[in-house]
């Protein structure tokens, strides 16, 4: 069993959940220092890509692994892709079990349902938008402002070329 302990700032430690991941037979611990909404999580990426056919991912509540419902539901879906298995210490899922696998489909299918209502309420809220006669997006693109579309033309280059930089190394 392979453990992952992660905090959101330096200030917080990981010692409860390395002991608790440790107590439960975890191996080794894959510790990370990073918030939950980010995207950028090296260390989380560089041990999914370790774990293997029967292998098990453990944390010590699902909020460790997850950035959204949906993340969470796509991380474990990879593992289940590649036969390892998710166990979350403090919540009812381990995917090695039938009721664990069970509690996982229905958390699936609450984030469709979430993502239904969303796309339902965004659709209708640009509905009376335009019944009142308003337009979505950036009024100055809308428009055509000529300082807008060349803010935006040289935003778009500087983000190209910050890309181009951090791949360069690779």
């Amino acid at each position: 069993m392979q453990g992952y302990a992660r905090v959101s700032t330096g200030e917080q430690t990981l010692e409860s959940q390395r002991r608790a991941l440790r107590a439960a037979g975890c191996v080794t611990v894959a510790e990370e220092t990073a918030s939950g909404s980010g995207p950028s999580r090296p260390v989380l990426t560089a041990l999914l890509d370790r774990l293997n056919a029967g292998d098990t991912l453990v944390v010590v509540r699902l909020d460790r692994l997850g950035r959204s419902l949906l993340h969470l539901l796509e991380t474990i879906s990879g593992l289940n892709e590649r036969g390892a298995h998710f166990r979350s210490l403090g919540d009812p899922i381990d995917t090695a079990s039938p009721q664990g696998r069970f509690t996982l489909q229905i958390l699936g299918a609450m984030a469709e349902f979430e993502r239904a209502l969303i796309r339902e309420r965004t659709m209708s809220g640009l509905a009376a938008a335009r019944a009142e006669g308003r337009t979505g997006g950036n009024p100055g693109l809308v428009l055509g402002d000529r300082a807008m579309l060349l803010q935006l033309r040289l935003a778009r280059s500087d983000a190209f070329l910050d890309r181009l930089g951090r791949s360069a190394g690779e």
